[in-house]
């Protein structure tokens, strides 16, 4: 078993020794996409679990949802389907509609995005005892413990106190409730308790919105606990020995500190054992990875790419207090291969009790993973476009006989990570003849060339002997003997110059296997210059070298508009009286039916105001969201598209360039006034 995860799990046994069954939490908010990064929570009890039943021990994996929060902000991608969200601010999750319509079968917020995180957390194979925080504070399973909170609210504030830095007082500690009300007019914690009856069972309480009622804790369950009266209350609830939690909740005086101060001194339970975690590093999520792309780092993300056992085998190798990277750039072949490495150890027993431990702790139930070369897939893959009898013929070459069943598990991962993550190592054929480069060869090369086209023209080759004839060419043009080191130096420009003609790329994979692999016809006429350059060549090269449109927005430029007459002269007064104010761009949104306008939420220094701006046809939202602009902050509010505007930014308009927005240097504070 892990040593690290052994280690906790003989502490957590020496704590209660006697006890039947141990169990080990784990919680997540449904607040939105479960980022990859919560997915430590569960595995690192996961390990724990897979411990304690090492050693001897039954154990059980304790999953609370904890959809009983408030919904406090709304995601990106809930917001760019319904603008109307903001409403729902203060309900908890579970009251709040599903944001998607009816995607998933959810019938509520806090379910879509449940049902989202499972989905992909079902492939790992962990087996989850849930708890889901609605039902159970609904049903008045913790009645008992939230009257008992409530009696002893002032002891809880004193201990909050212990860990607090600024100085309390004695109306703060009177007026302190460790529990929140859900209004029954509004349905939000937008409350405040204004009093509570002698024996604590009765509270008045006022809510924001206006409405005034009583709460009695005994019946009505409509209240939550503060969330570090909550995490103890729930631990001797469960009964739980071991939960852990990202490093920000194991800093001195942190949450951890504080609710096992509550745990012990309220509720009487030892608290369990505490293990903080470093949180996860992710790489090489630019360009087509951008956020433009659509894509959360969910569990579900990262299986498009990763096998779970590998994203398994990440987790267990690493201590919970070091840091390690999920990878979107090359650095994912490196951990395949290492992974491959530990595995192949493990089959042929050359590893070490280490490598078993970790190996073993990833394994899933009913899985066999092949040790299939991953760089040897997205390489070889590419070459052949995925085409399944095509690649296994290529492997058998290239001495790897791979088959479909062998690699099917990584086939499609290997795709997905090629096309979508690293697009710049995929290998396509030129669609014509490569003129630009050909016209820069020397007269030698240029009859390299020519002689390759001739010899695949009217040879078929083995692959062997296909190798042979690309090393030979350049010394049959020269028709010279020469030493190893001076083949070296001209067969390495022949081949660059091979790979620039057909891929447009100085390199590639092994150029033997590349040109076996593809259909001669596919390639041959790319490298046949016998012939001038055509005219669909010449029109294909200029379309190639143009400016690329942004995509999805047709803009047609014409001739400059004529420059109009320049209007009567203002004072400085009267210029003055205008007040431009730099803003940042914190939302674009879409304007249901609105042809040429977007909403624009900006940021202008004191705080957010809504513009409305006809730039539909010029800029997509990822091209203005971040951006600092100038706009006139004292223009009278309009309305346009059903939507109230306050403020017009700054955008130079001309036939020539269409509209393009005055951007702002990003130093430029928001709020500065433009004089």
């Amino acid at each position: 078993m892990l040593a690290w995860a052994e280690n906790i799990a003989r502490q957590v046994i020496a704590r209660r020794p006697d006890k039947q069954e141990y169990v080990c939490a784990a919680g997540i908010s449904p607040s939105g996409s479960i980022h990859i990064g919560n997915f430590r929570d569960i595995a690192t009890s996961y390990f724990v679990v897979q411990a304690l039943r090492g050693l001897g021990k039954k154990a059980k994996l304790l999953f609370s949802w904890d959809e009983y929060d408030r919904l406090r902000k709304i995601p990106v991608n809930v917001s760019s389907v319904r603008d109307d969200m903001e409403q729902y601010v203060g309900m908890p999750y579970v009251d709040v509609p599903n944001p998607f319509g009816d995607a998933l079968g959810a019938k509520n917020y806090a379910e879509y995005f449940e049902t989202e995180f499972m989905n992909s957390v079902s492939d790992f194979g962990i087996d989850l005892d849930f708890r889901h925080q609605a039902k159970m504070y609904r049903s008045g399973k913790y009645t008992d413990l939230i009257l008992l909170a409530v009696a002893k609210r002032k002891q809880i504030y004193d201990v909050l106190d212990k860990h607090r830095t600024q100085v309390a007082t004695e109306e703060e500690r009177n007026n302190f409730y460790p529990v929140s009300i859900y209004c029954e007019h509004c349905d939000k914690d937008t409350t405040r308790i204004d009093s509570i009856s002698d024996d604590n069972f009765v509270a008045e309480y006022h809510c924001t919105c206006g409405h005034h009622g009583t709460f009695d804790f005994r019946t009505n369950h409509n209240c939550k606990l503060n969330w570090k009266i909550d995490w103890p209350m729930r631990w001797m609830y469960e009964g739980v020995d071991f939960e852990p939690g990202g490093k920000d909740h194991a800093t001195a005086h942190g949450s951890y500190d504080t609710s096992k101060d509550i745990s012990r001194e309220i509720f009487g339970y030892e608290p369990p054992l505490f293990q903080g975690y470093e949180f996860i590093g992710i790489r090489g999520t630019t360009g087509k990875m951008s956020g433009s792309s659509g894509l959360n780092m969910t569990p579900g993300t990262l299986l498009k790419i990763y096998q779970p056992e590998v994203l398994l085998w990440l987790y267990a190798k690493t201590e919970p207090m070091k840091a390690f990277d999920l990878c979107f750039d090359d650095g994912i072949l490196r951990q395949y291969g290492e992974f491959d490495r530990m595995l192949t150890k493990c089959l042929d027993g050359t590893a070490d009790d280490m490598v078993k431990s970790i190996m073993e702790a990833c394994a899933i139930k009913g899985r066999q993973v092949q040790p299939v070369p991953m760089s040897l897939l997205v390489q070889m893959g590419s070459v052949v476009n995925f085409d399944i009898p095509r690649l296994e013929s290529v492997l058998a070459k290239n001495g790897t006989p791979y088959t479909y069943d062998q690699f099917k598990d990584r086939l499609d991962r290997a795709k997905y990570w090629l096309e979508v993550c690293a697009p710049d190592q995929v290998y396509r054929l030129r669609g014509w003849r490569n003129w630009e480069v050909y016209n820069t060869l020397t007269d030698v090369q240029k009859a390299e060339i020519a002689k390759l086209y001739e010899n695949l023209k009217t040879n078929d080759y083995t692959l062997d002997e296909l190798n042979a004839m690309l090393y030979a060419v350049p010394r049959e043009i020269r028709q010279i003997e020469m030493s190893d080191s001076e083949k070296k130096k001209v067969q390495m420009p022949f081949f660059k110059n091979i790979y620039r003609l057909l891929l447009d790329r100085e390199q590639g994979p092994r150029l033997y296997l590349f040109l076996d692999a593809l259909d001669k016809k596919d390639y041959l006429e790319l490298l046949n210059f016998s012939y001038p350059q055509t005219q669909e060549e010449i029109v294909a090269e200029i379309a190639k070298n143009a400016p690329q449109k942004e995509e999805g927005l047709e803009i047609v430029y014409g001739d400059p508009d004529p420059v109009d007459d320049f209007k009567p002269t203002i004072t400085l007064d009267q210029f003055n009286a205008i007040d431009l104010r730099v803003c940042k761009i914190l939302k674009c949104q879409e304007i249901r039916k609105a042809r040429n306008n977007y909403k624009l939420t900006l940021f202008d220094g004191k705080d957010k105001r809504v513009i409305v701006s006809s730039l539909k046809n010029y800029y997509k939202p990822d091209q203005l969201e971040g951006r600092k602009i100038i706009i006139i902050a004292n223009l009278e509010p309009a309305r346009f598209t059903g939507v109230q505007s306050n403020g017009m930014l700054l955008a130079a308009t001309n036939n020539a360039c269409g509209c393009k927005v005055i951007f702002i240097d990003d130093l430029v504070p928001e709020g500065t006034s433009i004089r």
